[in-house]
């Protein structure tokens, strides 16, 4: 069996699978949409043999329709790497993308554009995706022609007129008139969504959509996003370093940590009761009034807040150099996903010390007692 494809044998002579067997929450048990299946992504740096950097690890998960899957973690974790290789700008070094049961295979240009009408991205900084030379119709405009959304000039300057209006611009006809650089953060991010929604996408992926907004407007795009999500059936990847934003968005969480899945679960489960010392420190981190992280044992205070990429130890777990509770297995064996619950898993050999209350009520924590 390949070694990308499975983990380190744990204490029972038995080969694991790289993740864990996990259901996933309630809230996103609806139609599958887009499944990602070991998802692997080697960068190569230098002519050596061994140059070669390892942004994304043996990545799965599932997006289901009318659900938000959040990706979270730090700069450098390996989460927009993950979003270029589902929206087709990377080529995946193994693993597998299932859209609609299918495997995709984008072979040529017809075969591309077919996709992109499934498959859809809001990227992070809203002036640098737009055309400063073009106005706000013109980037609403092509796809809707470019994909036959709409036929003739009555046609399309309703479709226009639709798409700008429900990203909440009004007067529709004044801001297709307007250029990138008259519009605020706001608004550019806004004709941004508008854009991606016009080939009627199944799968929307928002990489870091508010990071670079104004705080004040933060949340009104993340609810015309969350409004947008129910209304038109989309299955929504959000990435984002700011876990507490996950919680107020997304269902399920994925925690990121040099290019690997450390915990997953339901948002609201992973940012209220962390498990891997790395989700603590991030929730430890996040500015919440509602007092997040409140429940987190002192040791994730004392973690190292240098941020973790692809290039981290390449033996034993990644995050062995921050940690508080690494010991010796934990900086020569890398740790496999294990459950903690039905919804909920993560990678550490300390489970029993970062998070005991979670061992305790569900009985896990050890490799050979959540083998899937």
């Amino acid at each position: 069996m390949s070694d990308r494809a499975t983990r380190r044998e744990g204490a029972s002579g038995r080969v694991r699978p790289a993740h864990a067997n996990v259901a996933s929450p309630a809230s996103l048990r609806g139609p599958l949409v887009m499944e990602a299946d070991g998802l692997f992504k080697d960068f190569r740096i230098g002519r050596g043999k061994d140059a070669v950097l390892s942004a994304v690890r043996d990545v799965s998960f599932n997006l289901y329709r009318k659900a938000v899957v959040a990706l979270v973690g730090e700069s450098g974790s390996g989460k927009s790497t993950i979003a270029k290789l589902l929206a087709g700008q990377e080529q995946l070094t193994s693993g597998e993308i299932r859209l609609g049961g299918s495997r995709v295979e984008v072979s040529g240009r017809h075969d591309f554009r077919a996709y992109k009408r499934e498959v859809q991205m809001v990227f992070q900084d809203p002036f640098a995706s737009l055309n400063p030379v073009h106005t706000v119709r013109y980037h609403i405009e092509r796809p809707v022609r470019l994909h036959g959304i709409a036929k003739g000039r009555a046609e399309v300057e309703r479709e226009l007129v639709r798409l700008v209006e429900q990203v909440r611009l009004t007067p529709a006809q004044q801001f297709l008139a307007k250029y990138p650089h008259e519009l605020s953060g706001g608004q550019r991010q806004r004709v941004a969504i508008a854009r991606a929604l016009a080939v009627q996408p199944s799968v929307l992926l928002a990489d870091e959509p508010v990071s670079m907004l104004d705080v004040s407007i933060r949340l009104e795009v993340l609810s015309l996003l969350d409004d947008l999500r129910e209304r038109f059936d989309l299955a929504v990847l959000y990435i984002t370093h700011d876990i507490a934003s996950a919680r107020y968005f997304a269902d399920e969480a994925l925690v990121m940590y040099a290019g690997e899945i450390v915990e997953r679960g339901p948002a609201e489960a992973v940012t209220q009761q962390p498990a891997h010392p790395y989700t603590q420190l991030l929730v430890s981190s996040a500015p919440d009034p509602d007092a997040l992280g409140s429940v987190l044992r002192t040791g994730a205070r004392g973690l190292g807040r240098q941020a973790g990429s692809a290039l981290s130890t390449a033996t034993g777990c990644r995050f062995s150099p921050r940690c508080p509770f690494a010991d010796d297995r934990c900086r020569q064996e890398a740790p496999p996903l294990v459950r903690v619950s039905a919804d909920r898993a993560a990678a550490c050999w300390r489970l029993d010390v970062a998070a005991p209350s979670l061992v305790t009520t569900h009985g896990g924590g050890g490799v050979e007692d959540m083998a899937p």
